[in-house]
């Protein structure tokens, strides 16, 4: 039966499920009694959704605490073995892939390095379906316990009807590949455990505000700087982040060629490829047949030689080509980040990635300077420039949330299907960045 907003009682007990899971998940352990106020239900609601919750196995016991002249009193919390789920990371130089448990504990990993044939599609897939092989066969963990898996991917996903994530990555030579039903195809999975797609910004910046150094944010960037730039934008009216493409904005009218095919852009001078092809034209001694990860360590030694060996011939000489190099770098990425303090106003941009964890603090007060001046004075102020806490994980830390939001959003029932937006209850994604905003479960 349906009351008068559309919502039945399947609805009602559905939201009260998702609500209590969410409170014991970012707040918990909470006892019974706590769990009446912070979540606006009745002593009695509160009783029977735990009631249900103990008996699906979700909500277990953690000890209790002392009450005032009364019985102790039971603390509760979200299971961690009630449900697995396995991240994904389709990077630049290598397919990650990690089994997490409900919270977020890693279990098992696996790297597939992305060599000659990189991005090539048949590649890609099969790394995905050996990695997702190799996490439960090193655990033991049955296929039919999984949440899901999530996957963060280069370029814009969108979702088909008929054929589920569809994958446009421009940069990287995928135009509308339907990566869910190529997964699916496979049958590697049981068809009760669905598979999710996201942009990989778009994965760091939620796992880096749900549990890195974005908590407590409202408004934030995070960007992720690799052999490309991307960001995730999230904004009090812009629940949940958004992925945009960030290292395509045009900072060079008639500029160096980006790999997108266009004129200009930013990740064709901030991006990691670029700034090494462009030490290389410069005349860097760029090692021969070393990987993007490799050739930047040398780029940073050679700007930066006294974190090297300081017995070294040559120690403490810094190499003014490899230095102007990093400085034009940052000035560009700087420029950039201008764009998006004057647009959205955040209180933290965050940087991640393999190529900004890897410049990290040496290359910060640069990118900081140029960002301020950029910038319009008021918001560049009230900003925030820092690294990410998550490091190299982040993105498959929050392609594994991908999963585990559609479990909460369902009230714990496993549904076999990525949740629709019809059958989720009001609000479900403020609140779980609410919750996640003021405490993690990590």
């Amino acid at each position: 039966m349906a009351g008068r907003n559309g919502r039945t009682v399947r609805d009602l007990r559905r939201g009260n499920r998702a609500e209590v899971l969410q409170r014991l998940y970012f707040d918990g352990p909470l006892s019974r009694f706590e769990l009446g106020p912070v979540t606006g239900l009745s002593s009695g609601s509160v009783s029977n959704v735990v009631a249900e919750l103990v008996a699906d196995g979700l909500v277990e016991e953690a000890g209790s605490v002392d009450s005032d002249g009364g019985r102790p009193r039971t603390l509760l919390r979200v299971a961690p073995t009630a449900g697995y789920m396995i991240g994904v990371d389709v990077g630049e130089t290598r397919v990650r892939v990690e089994l997490f448990d409900l919270a977020l504990t890693e279990l098992a990993r696996t790297e597939h390095p992305l060599e000659h044939h990189r991005y090539d599609v048949d590649v890609v897939v099969g790394h995905i379906l050996e990695g997702i092989a190799e996490v439960l066969d090193t655990t033991g963990l049955a296929p039919e316990r999984l949440l899901g898996v999530g996957i963060g991917v280069p370029g814009i996903v969108a979702r088909e009807e008929d054929r589920g994530a569809v994958v446009h990555g421009q940069t990287i030579g995928w135009d509308a590949v339907p990566l869910e039903a190529l997964l699916r195809s496979a049958r590697l999975l049981p068809d009760s455990v669905p598979y999710f797609a996201d942009n990989g910004a778009r994965t760091l910046g939620q796992a880096e505000m749900w549990f890195g150094a974005g908590r407590g944010a409202r408004d934030a960037v995070v960007v992720l700087f690799g052999s490309g730039v991307g960001a995730c934008v999230v904004t009090g009216d812009m629940t949940g982040g958004r992925a945009v493409e960030y290292g395509h904005l045009t900072v060079r009218v008639g500029g160096r060629r980006c790999r997108c095919g266009a004129l200009g852009c930013l990740e064709a001078y901030a991006g990691a490829e670029a700034l090494l092809a462009r030490w290389r034209e410069a005349g860097g001694e760029v090692p021969e047949e070393a990987d993007e990860e490799t050739a930047l360590t040398a780029l940073l030694a050679a700007a930066h030689p006294d974190e090297g060996a300081a017995d070294a011939e040559g120690a403490g000489t810094p190499d003014p080509v490899a230095s102007a190099v990093l400085e034009e770098t940052a000035e560009y990425l700087g420029a950039g980040l201008s764009d998006l303090i004057n647009l959205f106003r955040p209180e933290r941009i965050l940087i991640g990635g393999w190529a900004g964890l890897q410049l990290g603090a040496r290359f910060l007060p640069a990118v900081r300077r140029h960002a301020a001046a950029y910038s319009l004075r008021y918001p560049a102020e009230r900003v925030s420039i820092e690294l990410g806490r998550l490091g190299p994980d982040a993105v498959t830390v929050g392609a594994a949330i991908l999963p585990l939001a559609d479990f909460f959003a369902a009230g714990g029932r496993r549904t076999g299907t990525p949740a629709s937006p019809e059958r989720r209850p009001p609000g479900w994604r403020e609140a779980l960045e609410d919750r996640a905003s003021g405490g993690g479960a990590r």
